[in-house]
């Protein structure tokens, strides 16, 4: 659902009527003329399959998160774990600083998200660190590459920090943390990604469906779908 305050939390789309700034050098060309933004969750949801977009964004029908247990209790997690480990730093992976539950914006991407922490290194570099109530299953998924990737651009442009490296702790495996190298042509993909989202909310167009029909299964839009 569509809020008209761009500081709500992250999994709207906020509205702003903030130009797009896009200098020549810049890590991807950014084609939106748009004042809409979108957040790094939505990407998730667009690389789950395209048509969530369309029916979130365009069409404004709801998911209904709230009515699923397991969403329910990774959102009390993300809480909890802010709570309790808001002064433990994690020096072991050379974070010197850290700042928790960070509201970030992006003026020239047109995105924006809440990163659970951003971690100061002591090579002068950030990286985010979030948490993910699940199990560490021995690898890592795309949408969380790239989902940490956006998290990555997000903290460069505000904390005019490098970021090459992010971080996922997996709560349900004891705290599993694993690291994500993040490159520059990871950034450009995302870059890209971001860019075809825009491209259906200004355009209007319904996508094609995902290719893995397996996911429909549990898609919140089966009933409405014509795949």
């Amino acid at each position: 659902m569509i809020k008209e305050n761009i500081s709500q939390i992250e999994g709207d789309i906020g509205k702003c009527c903030i130009q797009c700034e896009n200098n020549e050098g810049d890590i991807g060309k950014c084609r939106i003329q748009t004042n809409i933004f979108v957040t790094p969750s939505e990407v998730i949801e667009y690389l789950f399959c395209p048509r969530f977009i369309y029916f979130m964004n365009v069409l404004k029908i709801e998911q209904h998160e709230h009515k699923r247990k397991l969403v329910n209790k990774g959102r009390d997690i993300h809480i909890l774990k802010m709570v309790c480990n808001k002064d433990y730093l994690r020096k072991k992976i050379g974070a010197i600083d850290k700042k928790i539950d960070v509201y970030l914006t992006s003026k020239k991407l047109k995105l924006v998200g809440r990163i659970d922490e951003v971690l100061f290194l002591e090579n002068d570099e950030a990286a985010p660190l979030d948490y993910k109530y699940a199990f560490w299953e021995d690898r890592i998924y795309k949408t969380l590459r790239i989902q940490q990737t956006l998290y990555a651009l997000l903290i460069e442009e505000n904390f005019n920090k490098k970021v090459g490296k992010a971080f996922l702790v997996y709560v349900r495996s004891k705290n599993h943390l694993e690291e994500i190298r993040i490159t520059e042509n990871m950034k450009k993909e995302a870059i890209v990604i971001v860019n075809e989202i825009f491209d259906i909310l200004n355009q209007n167009y319904f996508p094609k469906a995902t290719k893995n029909k397996n996911k429909c299964l549990d898609c919140t839009y089966r009933n409405i779908c014509s795949v």
